[in-house]
Order: C-alpha cells, then sequence, then structure tokens
C-alpha cells in the first residue's frame, strides 16, 4: 500500500469519525474509502468494522459531559450490543450477502423516519421512552446484529432504539449511541480478527483517523443545534434507504 493511500484512509477515518458523531454515517465515508485504495468488497467490510471501534473509543473521550449520569444504562446495554455484534459478524460470515439487502433498506427508512418524529412522540404518552424493558433493548440488539452484519447507517437504527430507552436530550442519546457502536463492532471485530480477512496495514490508518474523529466530533456537535442534528440524521437516513432500496429492488 503506498504512502498516499495511507494518508487517504487517515484522512478519510477523520472525516468518517466526525460523521458518525454527527449524523451516525461513517461507513459511508470508511468503506468507500477502502475500496478506493484496492480492497475487496469483503475485506473493506471487516477491515472497516476493525477500525469503526476507535470511533466508539475516542467518542467516549470527548463526550464525557453528555455521558454523565448514563454509566449504569450504558454498561446494561452493551451486553446487548456485544451480543448483536457477535451474532451479525457471525451472519456475515456464513449467509450469502443477499441475505439483509432486501429489509435493509426498508428498517433504515423506519428509524430514520422515527428519528424525525421524535420530538412529536414524545410529547404522547404512550410514546414516553420506556426505559431497560426486555422488549426495548431487544430491539436495539437487534440494530447491534444489523451493524455487525451490514453496517450502512446502522446508527440511525440504534439512536431509534436508544430514544425508546433513554429519557435524555438529543446529544446525550446520541452520546450513549457512539459508546455502545463500539462494544457492538469490537464484538464484531474479534470475529472477523479471528475468521475474516483483515487488512492490518489499512487498519492502522483508518483507526487512527477514526479515534481522532471520534475525539473531536462531540466538541462540534455540541455546537449544532439538536433539532439540526437530527434533521440531518433522519435525512441522511432516508437517503441512504433510498440508495439502498434502488440497488436492491431496481431495474437490474
Amino acid at each position: 500500500m503506498t504512502p498516499e493511500a495511507l494518508v487517504l484512509l487517515y484522512v478519510a477515518g477523520v472525516a468518517a469519525g466526525i460523521v458518525s458523531v454527527l449524523v451516525s454515517m461513517a461507513s459511508l465515508i470508511s468503506y468507500p474509502a477502502l475500496l478506493f485504495v484496492g480492497l475487496p468488497p469483503v475485506a473493506a467490510n471487516v477491515t472497516n468494522t476493525v477500525s469503526l471501534v476507535f470511533t466508539g473509543v475516542g467518542a467516549a473521550l470527548g463526550s464525557r459531559l453528555e455521558l454523565r449520569g448514563l454509566g449504569p444504562v450504558v454498561l446494561r446495554l452493551a451486553v446487548a450490543a456485544v451480543a448483536g455484534g457477535l451474532v451479525g459478524a457471525g451472519l456475515l460470515l456464513v449467509l450469502p450477502e443477499q441475505a439483509f439487502e432486501y429489509v435493509a433498506p426498508l428498517l433504515i427508512a423506519m428509524a430514520a423516519l422515527l428519528v424525525l418524529a421524535g420530538p412529536r412522540l414524545r410529547e404522547r404518552p404512550r410514546f414516553q421512552p420506556v426505559g431497560l424493558r426486555p422488549g426495548a433493548v431487544g430491539a436495539y440488539g437487534a440494530t447491534a446484529v444489523y451493524t455487525g452484519y451490514f453496517g450502512a447507517a446502522g446508527g440511525v437504527l440504534a439512536f431509534a432504539a436508544l430514544s425508546a430507552i433513554i429519557d435524555r436530550p438529543f446529544h446525550d442519546v446520541n452520546a450513549a449511541k457512539n459508546v455502545l457502536a463500539a462494544f457492538s463492532n469490537g464484538a464484531a471485530a474479534i470475529t472477523f480478527v479471528l475468521l475474516g480477512p483483515v487488512q492490518w496495514l489499512a487498519v492502522v490508518p483508518l483507526a487512527l483517523g477514526l479515534f481522532t474523529g471520534g475525539l473531536v466530533g462531540p466538541a462540534i456537535a455540541r455546537r449544532v443545534p439538536a433539532s439540526a442534528l437530527r434533521v440531518a440524521v433522519g435525512a441522511g437516513g432516508l437517503l441512504v434507504a433510498a440508495v439502498l432500496a434502488w440497488e436492491t429492488y431496481g431495474p437490474g
């Protein structure tokens, strides 16, 4: 791998880490960057997942203000995140690529709409966050499975699920999402390290960039109104859903 490719991966990692913190879509930058430098799709996917662990580490260090008081909830949800990440990674290694492709656009679109409708839903008593109930935790665990397997806009799904559990402002829920992503990606990464074609020369610059982006991302997020970030997450999720739907259901 050339020095230029290593620099490109670092820069892409920084941008992806910031994007992950702000709008939950790091893979839309990091995964294409890995393809651009010559990695085949499966190797790029597993290399990307291993590298993404460092976004969550950086975000955890940069989001200490938002995470105050959330430690017990995050630690309990980390069990679901790890279990989901392991299951998703296993599915990636044993199932055909088309297995989740048909439902992914629908899941992402639904989650994006829930993110956009969040403030109005919270105004209705029956839609108030329900805390760590089994159904809500199971729904979050399912998003971790999706993240470990496929990943595109997985943060949008996770944020929608966490909004039903954590009764805190947008930035706090987003910070918890970023930290929990490190657990789900970490669990998947362990599987890929043992069984997958991880390209370590690409991991190093990309992971360093993702850590940097995750570290500075929360400071940027604090300066952006929560309503604007919510719209960006929702709109971005709908865009990803539309692109995936065209690729999956479209002609050809």
